[in-house]
């Protein structure tokens, strides 16, 4: 069965409430979600278990999804141990009054992902009576998982690698390690220096370059190169431009300077 004929039969089964398929991921990774109301969450899964075509027999994880002012997602995801497909089950509770029905009488394995979303994201669970704190101390307060919760480990001690612009004011922060051989940034222009860097000389923020760039003397134009010194007395002098060096030998040495033998030579 494909993603699109798994989510069309559980639409089917669901009818007449309506409910929503579609196919999310690609490839091997393609799942078909089906969004259902909330109130028909607990009839969802149950049927998804209980179809001879879908046959989802294993409880797989449940977490929900904060949407801000649009409420909380939840989300199941089941698989088929005999027909080897997947199915994603999805449901929206209001956020002023975040509850659903608990399918720990469907899955038995979900009882521990309820508490869990229950801790993290303030999700109720009707039918489930045991929502006791299962991460967290019994002390603490709120719900770590919405996106308006603040970490308290921001509020008591800034943050010292600064990882998002005006995350930390503690300033500082770590200058980035080049591997060995890539030269600095400065040496080839000018480039941004990542906020809360520190460095100086990585860019505009830094101040100037790492390293001044050296400047070139210009290269003496066709023809008007300059002269070669003669050698010092004594020292060995270097063949010119077009002589033939002399063949080894006993005799006195000679050499061809534009096709004319030296004097006491042959040709």
């Amino acid at each position: 069965m494909t993603p699109e004929e798994a989510g069309q039969r559980l639409v089917a089964l669901l009818a007449p409430v309506e409910a929503t398929a579609m196919v999310s991921g690609g490839q091997a990774h393609a799942r078909a979600t089906v969004d259902v109301p909330a109130f028909r969450w607990r009839a969802a899964l149950l049927a998804a278990r209980d179809d001879a075509e879908l046959a989802c027999d294993f409880f797989d994880w449940l977490s929900a999804v904060d949407e801000l002012a649009e409420g909380f997602d939840v989300v199941a995801h089941l698989w088929s141990t005999t027909h080897r497909h997947g199915l994603l089950l999805r449901a929206r509770v209001p956020r002023a009054t975040p509850t659903i029905d608990s399918v720990v009488s469907v899955y038995p394995g979900a009882a521990w992902h309820e508490r869990e979303t229950h801790e993290m994201f303030g999700i109720d669970f009707a039918g489930h009576d045991d929502l006791r704190p299962l991460l967290l101390p019994p002390e603490f307060e709120g719900h770590p998982l919405r996106k308006e919760f603040v970490l308290a480990s921001r509020v008591a001690k800034p943050w010292p690698g600064a990882k998002e612009p005006g995350e930390s004011e503690a300033g500082g922060g770590r200058r980035p390690i080049r591997p060995p051989g890539v030269p600095a940034p400065g040496e080839w222009g000018t480039t941004p220096t990542p906020a809360g860097a520190g460095g100086a000389g990585e860019g505009p923020r830094g101040g100037t370059p790492a390293r001044p760039v050296r400047e070139r003397p210009a290269r003496p134009a066709p023809g008007a190169r300059t002269p070669r010194t003669p050698p010092t007395s004594g020292a060995p002098a270097s063949p010119e431009a077009g002589a033939t060096p002399a063949p080894a030998g006993d005799g006195p040495a000679t050499h061809v300077e534009g096709g004319q033998p030296d004097e006491g030579g042959t040709p």
